[in-house]
């Protein structure tokens, strides 16, 4: 979204016209071969890539459950954050029974969509190769239609990370969505980190509370292990379990007295 004095602008090619408009254009400079890879590389997107993030964002019930709803009701104001969702939900419903029309098994059509994503990213990444751009050492309408698509991925903290797991494998596209996000988002890259360091230590602790907690059961039952050992090894235990045969307030008596001096 692209909110200008102009008006706002919800759809890509809206906001490319609008800079277009404005004299904006970094394909001027570009070769006809050029601008036919932008063409070729955009539409290869949406046919690979976007079902996938479609599946991503309003399919996976894990997403949407733990993360989309939940971010939507958050962020937008009543009733918009209940209209949405469920308004982009059953545009990507839509979208998937269109590409599979005779698919029901939405497992089945998850591992097709994933296959063709990761198939783009890889292509993706090789074309990149180790160039910071895709069309030279600046960034291009290119640029900007690629990074408009991976840069969401790799930052939503998605409880399902399938495909961010094969983006996040592609180490110079990792890169390059880096080096986009320092240099045009640097004050949203700043938040976006120290977020992320905050979600890592809270998840630390998460992790470490059961494991202290099982290594003070361990210590404390070593130690009463070790102090039973020590009462076997001089005698105490076998002198009071002697007293068993005789009266029973003796055997009372030195069981308390035992487990005090276990305890102490």
């Amino acid at each position: 979204m692209l909110k200008t004095n102009d008006g706002t602008f919800n759809e890509t090619k809206d906001i490319i016209e609008y800079f277009r408009g404005k004299n904006y254009n970094t394909e001027q400079n570009l070769s006809r071969k050029e601008c036919a890879k932008i063409m070729a590389y955009n539409t290869m997107l949406k046919e690979k890539l976007f079902p996938a993030l479609q599946f991503i964002w309003w399919i996976d019930e894990k997403n949407v459950n733990e993360l989309i709803r939940p971010w939507y009701c958050k962020t937008l104001p009543f009733p918009l954050n209940f209209y949405y969702p469920g308004k982009f939900e059953r545009q990507a419903r839509a979208m998937l029974e269109t590409l599979y029309p005779v698919e029901d098994n939405i497992s089945v059509i998850e591992n097709k969509v994933y296959s063709e994503a990761q198939k783009c990213l890889t292509l993706l990444s090789t074309s990149l190769g180790d160039s910071v751009y895709f069309l030279g050492e600046e960034p291009t309408l290119l640029d900007a239609i690629v990074y408009s698509y991976l840069a969401p991925l790799l930052k939503a903290p998605l409880p399902n990370p399938a495909l961010q797991n094969h983006l996040k494998a592609c180490t110079n596209l990792m890169s390059y969505i880096s080096r986009i996000s320092e240099r045009y988002f640097s004050n949203e890259c700043c938040e976006y980190k120290t977020k992320e360091n905050d979600q890592s230590i809270k998840k630390y602790a998460q992790n470490e509370f059961p494991n202290k907690r099982r290594n003070q059961f361990f210590a404390g039952f070593f130690a009463t292990l070790v102090m039973a050992t020590y009462a076997f090894s001089t005698g105490i235990l076998e002198w009071y379990i002697r007293i068993l045969h005789g009266a029973k307030t003796h055997v009372y008596t030195s069981v308390s007295y035992l487990c005090g001096w276990l305890m102490a």
